[in-house]
Formats: C-alpha cells, structure tokens, sequence
C-alpha cells in the first residue's frame, strides 16, 4: 500500500474550491486518466478510467463529507484505494487542497508505476490541472452540501 499526499494552493475562496471538487462528472475535464465519473447516488460514484492503455471501472463510496472541509472516499471491488481531500482556508481568496490518498497497485504494470511515482507524479498533475481549471473559470460549475458521516467499516 501506498500513501500519497500532496497539496495546492488554488485562488479561489475556500467554498468555490469544495463545492468543485463535489462536483464529480467534472473531474476528467482536469484529471488526465479519468475517462467519465457517474454519481449514482449521494454517495456512489462509478469511475471509469484509463491508465497505460488498461481501461478499468470501479466503485467508490464517499464516507464523509462535511462542507467547506473535506471529502473521504473508499472504493469497492478489486481497485484498492481509499483517500482525503480537505480544504483550508489561506485568507478570504485563496485555499490549500490536500489531498491524500492510499493506493494498493493490483498488477505488474500498476506495481511498476508506484515504484517510479509515476501515480504520485499523476496526482500532482491533477492538482495543478484542478488549480487551472478552477481559477480560470473564477466559479463553480455547481455545487453538493450535503453532509456524509458513514462508518467507514461498513
């Protein structure tokens, strides 16, 4: 298992950065491997990605959200990956995004990527492809409040 954490600085107040980052069929407008994202509940997401060529579907269930503070999530299925995003404030116009993520790489193409941080290197990238996207258009292209607080050993 492997744990990445990275973070950024976007100028954006911090609830124009968390009300986009809730915004999950966005994410392949700044996330490289991210084909689609359907949000098939409140807190289901079925992502479809592709990395190396492997194209691979999986579900993720978020486990909590509180606004204008973070976001957790844990996939199902063979995909092993669990992770955080938080949100804080700098001052009334910028935040820091942290996000921080626990991988277990399943194949030899996957194993081979961790070990060169070539998946800590693509998390980086789609941060800073976040911080464009959401600085450039100054706004939210929508926004979920809601509070999760699932058990995570459910």
């Amino acid at each position: 298992m492997s744990t990445i954490e990275k973070a950024i600085d976007v100028d954006v107040p911090v609830r124009t950065a968390y009300d986009q980052w809730t915004q999950f069929e966005d994410f392949p407008q700044f996330m490289e491997d991210v084909e689609r994202i359907e949000q098939l509940d409140d807190t289901t997401t079925r992502w479809h990605v592709k990395m190396a060529g492997q194209e691979r579907t999986f579900e993720a269930d978020i486990t909590e959200q509180q606004p204008d503070q973070r976001v957790a999530w844990k996939s199902r299925g063979e995909t092993k990956q669990a992770g955080v995003v938080t949100f804080h404030r700098i001052d009334e116009g910028k935040t820091r995004v942290t996000l921080q993520m626990d991988i277990e790489p399943t194949d030899w193409k996957e194993k081979v990527g961790d070990a060169l941080n070539i998946i800590d290197k693509k998390v980086e990238n789609d941060l800073e492809q976040f911080k464009t996207f959401i600085e450039e258009r100054g706004a939210e292209t929508g926004a979920w409040r809601g509070q999760v607080d699932q058990d995570p050993t459910s």
